[in-house]
């Protein structure tokens, strides 16, 4: 429902008004940072019958071995219960599995609690998902020896230690517990799930055309914590909306991860320097040496803002490494893993390493987009003056109508 708040800076909740709460998969086995180990899984689960099966599957109240479900939009998953399920897996799908993970799902309704099929329904090359992080404002950073520094200036700002307040994908977000805003109500990048006027308002302000894009990427560059959640100051203020655009459009681009990939200056580029073992245990950061150890393998440079980078408290090239090198439980359908360490996963890793370190050197230019934020400001007021605020009730649900066809379950026509 609307949200309309009395402070100086709009809710991101009111500016982009349709959200969607996380999938939940219920599970962790129908997602794995390998593809050809979710082929695996599922064919171990396929060659099981009766209680060996269920056990394999994990249920739980949501999803059992006989629970009756539809096929998830776009995808190819089987309808018929999964007690008498055959055939190959469905083909494994990137999704983005925690803060700056990509990683690989089986996308079938059947294994996933709470799928969101309205986020599959309009999951398509043009969509970018922005995700709420439900980052902490004075939540302290690691040191070495695993102690925690206060993040200091700025703790609580925009771009501060606490690490992005959102995040940004074109993958299906499948990660917990911030809620996630489509950028677009519709496949094709139609309809923008903004509040109605709101662009044209924004153009009339700063006396040039306001796509949707840039208002996403705005967000990003100055987003803040404010008493009624998540705010977006705005400003009429052309130069200071551009650098604030050029600075989100930047983070936008490092989060997306798509088209030209990003590289360090010459000198700074992470390398493999000591070859990475089959089965590495956990990783360990050297700060005097800038460098990750994963067993006898060894990658530097690693910058300490990269080994630093947190999001919602949760380190994350610590957690990426992590999910590749924890032990699974035997006998589970996640303890099927590859036998070594792809080199697929070494170039995300150096990729990752890139990605943190760019992205930690831009918290100096979002703060400075923050404070310019707040020249010849767009209230809440001035938006409800000009009928932008609130937002109608139809703007906080999904496109009613879709062009499309969905099975339900045991095959059946599903009306969406």
């Amino acid at each position: 429902m609307p949200s309309v708040t009395h402070d100086d800076a709009p809710l991101l909740a009111d500016l982009m008004p349709w959200s969607v709460a996380p999938p939940r998969l219920g599970r962790g086995w129908p997602a794995a940072p390998d593809p050809a180990a979710l082929r695996a899984r599922w064919d171990a689960l396929m060659k099981a019958a009766g209680p060996d099966r269920e056990a394999l599957l994990q249920p739980t109240r949501s999803r059992t071995g006989l629970t009756a479900v539809g096929q998830l939009p776009g995808g190819p998953g089987g309808t018929e219960r999964l007690a008498r399920a055959s055939g190959p897996c469905p083909e494994p799908v990137r999704v983005l599995r925690s803060p700056f993970d990509e990683q690989w799902l089986i996308p079938d309704q059947r294994l996933i609690d709470a799928a969101r099929p309205e986020l599959w329904r309009v999951a398509d090359e043009r969509q970018v998902f922005l995700v709420e992080t439900g980052a902490v404002p004075g939540r302290g950073t690691r040191t070495r020896g695993g102690r925690t520094r206060d993040g200091g200036a700025g703790t609580g700002e925009a771009g501060d230690a606490v690490g992005p307040r959102l995040l940004a994908t074109s993958l299906l977000p499948v990660l917990r517990p911030g809620r996630v805003r489509p950028l677009y109500r519709r496949p094709g990048g139609a309809e923008p799930n903004l509040a109605p006027g709101l662009s044209g308002h924004l153009a009339a302000r700063l006396g040039r055309e306001v796509p949707a894009l840039d208002v996403l990427a705005w967000a990003l560059a100055v987003v803040r914590p404010s008493p009624g959640g998540l705010a977006v100051p705005l400003t009429g203020d052309a130069g200071a909306w551009d650098a604030g655009v050029e600075v989100g459009r930047r983070m936008l681009w490092l989060m997306r991860r798509d088209g030209e990939r990003p590289r360090l200056p010459g000198g700074r580029r992470p390398y493999v320097r000591a070859p990475l073992p089959p089965r590495p245990p956990a990783v360990r950061y050297d700060r005097d040496e800038e460098a990750l150890f994963l067993g006898e393998g060894r990658v530097a440079p690693v910058p300490p803002a990269a080994w630093d980078y947190e999001v919602a408290g949760v380190p994350v090239l610590e957690r990426w490494c992590a999910a590749r090198t924890e032990e699974a439980e035997p006998g589970t359908l996640e303890a099927i893993r590859p036998a070594g360490w792809p080199q697929t996963w070494t170039s995300e890793l150096l990729e990752l390493i890139t990605v943190l370190t760019l992205l930690a050197g831009l918290r100096p230019r979002q703060a400075v987009s923050a404070d310019r934020a707040t020249a010849d400001p767009i209230t809440p007021a001035e938006l409800r003056r000009a009928g932008v605020l609130p937002a109608p009730r139809s703007a906080y649900g999904p496109a009613s109508v879709l062009d499309a066809h969905e099975e339900g379950p045991e095959g059946q026509l599903a009306l969406i």
